[in-house]
Order: structure tokens, then C-alpha cells, then sequence
């Protein structure tokens, strides 16, 4: 299918897995879990506060034939990461592939007006503690299993080279440290668990959709494959990932930017 069009592209085959989506209502991560399903894994997906948006996910799941779980959880508590392994356990027995997805938006809505330090402390308690809480956890649970599991962390494409402004150097910081952690975590793990990490650039989230036309258009002038991405392309590389397509895949990060940061 044609990549610019949204469709599911991944050829990628996940029958039989079983797949955790954090943070899967909406956006990269509804996408991640949609794609899986379509690939053929029973998911679960876990959400913080839009209850809503992942009974759709998981309606559209079970619509592909494929059996969805949803766990209301904050990745940056450890109960709550402990209750979606208990129920992981209950649904599925297992795990074969965690995603973890979730972070804190403090580019729209009410996280674009706080401070700096709270945006510091919101994405250091989400998107770094949390990925590191839920990624131990994970790495728990996998690694007695006879085919261990993949864990697959978000990191952004613009941490190995820097952008100019607040928000990018609290990103860089943050996702930065997931794909540090990430690497010392796949050589602590393997080779039962093997741990990838996305690095996706500038995709058609709620900031890019409320983003000036203007600015959209300078943007997808500046990446090479003149576009900005989708949910869909990343989540097609999520797929893959969590593929025995790379089994021999582990400590990297791939860039799903449209060669932006090279």
C-alpha cells in the first residue's frame, strides 16, 4: 500500500505474539497497536486518562480478529506497571513484544502553558523514569520465557545532533537518556531479551496537526523525502522490530524521519 496515504504498510508477520502498547490511545501508539493487530498479535494497550480513546483501539482491534486488553496505568508509577504485568499474566500468559510508547505532551493543550522545570519534571517522570521502570519490568517478566521478548523504547531522531530551543533541549535530555539507558539495557538483558529503540522525527501527532501551515511546509521542505510522517510509518517499524525479521536487531535505534537527521 502507498505509504502516503495513512494505510498499514508493515509486511511483517507477529501471528501468535502477544503485544503491549503503552500509551495506545491516540496517535504513535494507537498506530503501533493497529499495525500489530493487523500483523496478526493478540495487543494490550494501557492508557492514562483517554478511557475513550482506547475502547476505540480496541474495538478496531477485535475487528482485525485479533483479541485487545486494555489496563488504565501511569507508566511513571510502579504499581501501576506492576498491575499490567499481573494482568499481562491473566490475559495472555505473557508477553512477546512491549512497546513502550507513553510519554507526557508538553508541546499542546495545558502541557504547552507550564514552566520549564514542570515540563522538566513531567517528561523526566514519564518519559525516562517511566520507560526505565516499565522496561525493567519488562525485561522480568521475558526473560523466564523460552523465547524471551523484545522491548521497544521511543527516543526522537534530533538527540544525536541538538536543536536550537527549550522544548528540543528538555526533549534531548530526556530522550537522550531513554536511547543511553536503552543500549546498556539490550547488552544487560541479551540474549533472551533483546531491546531496540525508535527515533521518530517530525510526524503528524497533535503538534504537527496544530502546527501553521507555514511552518509544516518549511518543515517538509528541510527532510529529504519532502514530507512530514505518519503514525503509520513509525508504527510499521515498531512492527518490524517485533518481528523475528530482526531477530539479529538489538542496542539499536532506527530513525523514522524521512532522512531529516542522517
Amino acid at each position: 500500500m502507498n505509504a502516503d496515504n495513512g494505510a498499514p504498510i508493515s509486511p511483517f508477520d507477529l501471528t501468535g505474539k502477544r503485544v503491549l502498547v503503552t500509551g495506545g490511545s491516540s496517535g504513535i501508539g494507537r498506530a503501533i497497536a493497529l499495525a500489530a493487530a493487523q500483523a496478526g498479535a493478540a495487543v494490550a494497550l494501557t492508557y492514562r486518562a483517554n478511557e475513550a480513546g482506547a475502547n476505540a483501539v480496541a474495538a478496531d482491534i477485535r475487528g482485525t480478529g485479533q483479541k485487545a486488553v486494555i489496563v488504565r496505568a501511569d507508566m511513571g508509577v510502579p504499581e501501576d506497571i506492576a498491575q499490567v504485568v499481573v494482568t499481562l499474566g491473566e490475559a495472555f500468559g505473557g508477553v512477546d513484544a512491549w512497546v513502550n510508547n507513553a510519554g507526557a505532551d508538553v508541546l499542546t493543550g495545558s502541557g504547552a502553558t507550564l514552566s520549564r522545570r514542570e515540563k522538566l519534571d513531567l517528561l523526566l517522570a514519564v518519559d525516562l523514569k517511566g520507560t526505565m521502570l516499565s522496561s525493567w519490568a519488562a525485561a522480568e517478566f521475558m526473560h523466564p520465557q523460552p523465547h524471551g521478548g523484545v522491548i521497544i523504547n521511543m527516543s526522537w531522531d534530533h538527540v544525536l545532533q541538538g536543536m536550537e530551543g527549550e522544548n528540543p533541549e528538555l526533549f534531548a535530555a530526556v530522550k537522550g537518556g531513554v536511547l543511553s539507558f536503552s543500549r546498556s539495557l539490550a547488552r544487560s538483558v541479551a540474549p533472551a531479551v533483546r531491546v531496540n529503540v525508535l527515533g521518530p522525527g517530525w510526524i503528524e501527532t497533535a503538534f504537527g496537526s496544530e502546527a501553521p501551515a507555514s511552518f509544516r511546509g518549511e518543515i517538509a521542505r528541510e527532510i529529504p523525502l519532502r514530507r512530514w510522517g505518519t503514525p503509520e510509518d513509525v508504527a510499521a517499524t515498531a512492527v518490524y522490530l517485533a518481528s523475528d525479521a530482526a531477530r539479529y536487531v538489538t542496542g539499536q535505534m532506527i530513525m523514522v524521519n524521512g532522512g531529516d537527521v542522517m
